[in-house]
């Protein structure tokens, strides 16, 4: 199937963009919506710079990502002003002349210096201004209004036909790169040269990633969020856990995939909770609490557990003790789109929090799933030794088969994450169309 144009989808997309920030200036109170992509920052008495991460409120608007020091100001009914930094510098490379079909939609403002921005900002009004404190002006100080913040980044859950678009390329740009990983992974090598293939696969470098690749072999698989390549490779490539994303126009993707060495339990292990984990995907229907799906994933995982001879217990028994979160410590996934763990996964309209489970504290989204939300949904079983240390000094610790435990503890664990699109009727999984495209 041809990939999605998603230029033609862009106006509607503005306009629902405009749509929301008129709403949201008229319940907080304000006359202009300024949203400030923000400022390089640099490393404490040093002159070199941090890689540069736009403010995602500002993305939400056009696809600028490498744009420091620049301004979108709109007043409802009028054309949206992008104030547009432009240096004359030749230490860097600067920002090329604005391109795109976009740029008919702004009256864009050409800007030399930051300070020159104020002079293309409103001059009376009341102001809600998006940003942080570090990108101030004189006369226009981020204030970053809550009730205007808790409507817009409620509504952001909701992807346009747009957004979907790129978010669709965003997961064919990263596919190809765990294709090249696992390869990588068969032919031994280690956690920097998977790294390296990733990046070759995907056209990234380190700098543009949405986020750090995790590559953790063997044991390092079990660390969740573990945060080193380690450039020699390990004697035995038993596994491979790579949580690896991409970027396009400003949105990511956020995929895993595990890979074994042929190992016949811990391969029993990985289609189990592969299995699971689509099943999974395909209980994304609106009007599902995502608190109940995270709960039904403890009781999947258990069943998993039970039916290798892992833990000699009832699921709801194993969830109602903490055992399950031995071996699933982390929630069940999260919103994603322009940031990789997006906002509102927790709050209503109003900025009201919804209450994660008791006892589920690093559950990232609780909200009742809706048509245009995308959540990831990363089922998984790791064998974490300061975990399973603490399971030791409890009753259920005679309910665990210790020796299979000892077994797996090399392969660290398994994880699985797909993108999955709420809509109207059946899910649409991003992530295996991107993959099953790539074949």
């Amino acid at each position: 199937m041809k990939p999605e144009d998603a230029t033609s989808l862009y106006p509607a997309h503005l306009s629902t963009i405009k749509e929301r920030a008129n709403l949201a200036l008229q319940k907080s109170g304000f006359d202009h919506l300024l949203v400030t992509s923000g400022v390089e920052k640099h490393e404490f008495l040093d002159d070199r710079p941090y890689p540069f991460k736009p403010n995602a409120q500002f993305k939400a608007w056009l696809p600028l990502t490498r744009h420091p020091h620049s301004w979108i100001s709109y007043t409802p009914g009028r054309k949206p002003v992008l104030v547009y930094f432009q240096p004359d510098d030749y230490w860097h490379v600067p920002p090329s002349a604005p391109s795109g079909t976009w740029v008919d939609h702004f009256d864009i403002r050409i800007i030399s210096d930051p300070a020159e921005a104020t002079a293309h900002l409103p001059s009376s009004g009341k102001l809600a201004i998006v940003g942080e404190s570090d990108a101030a002006l004189p006369g226009f100080e981020p204030n970053n209004p809550k009730v205007l913040l808790d409507y817009l980044h409620y509504h952001r859950a909701f992807k346009t036909p747009y957004e979907l678009a790129v978010m669709r390329q965003a997961q064919r740009r990263a596919v190809p790169g765990h294709l090249a990983a696992r390869a990588a992974f068969q032919a031994g090598a280690s956690e920097a040269q998977v790294h390296a293939a990733y990046l070759a696969a995907t056209g990234h470098t380190d700098l543009d990633l949405p986020y750090n690749n995790i590559i953790g072999l063997n044991q390092n698989g079990a660390t969740l969020h573990y945060q080193y390549k380690d450039i020699v490779a390990p004697s035995r490539n038993r596994s491979l856990l790579i949580d690896a994303g991409a970027e396009v126009d400003g949105y990511a993707s956020d995929i895993t995939r595990t890979w074994g060495d042929g190992d016949e339990l811990f391969g029993a292990l990985l289609n189990a909770v592969d299995n699971e984990q689509q099943a999974l995907c395909g209980k994304v229907r609106a009007g599902t609490d995502y608190r109940d799906l995270h709960l039904e994933c403890h009781l999947r995982l258990g069943g998993v557990l039970r039916t290798l001879g892992i833990v000699d217990m009832d699921p709801g028994d194993m969830l109602a003790t903490g055992v399950t979160s031995t071996f699933f410590p982390h929630g069940l996934g999260h919103p994603i789109g322009l940031q990789v763990h997006d906002v509102a996964g927790f709050s209503d309209e109003d900025g009201g929090l919804i209450a994660r489970p008791e006892g589920h504290p690093y559950l990232r989204m609780t909200r009742t799933l809706a048509p245009g939300m995308v959540v990831t949904i990363e089922p998984g079983l790791y064998f974490i030794p300061t975990l399973l240390s603490k399971l030791k000094e409890k009753p259920q610790a005679k309910s665990v088969d210790w020796a299979k435990v000892e077994h797996l503890l090399p392969f660290g664990g398994v994880r699985i994450e797909d993108e999955v699109h709420c809509t109207d009727g059946a899910p649409e999984n991003l992530t295996r169309d991107a993959f099953a495209a790539a074949v």
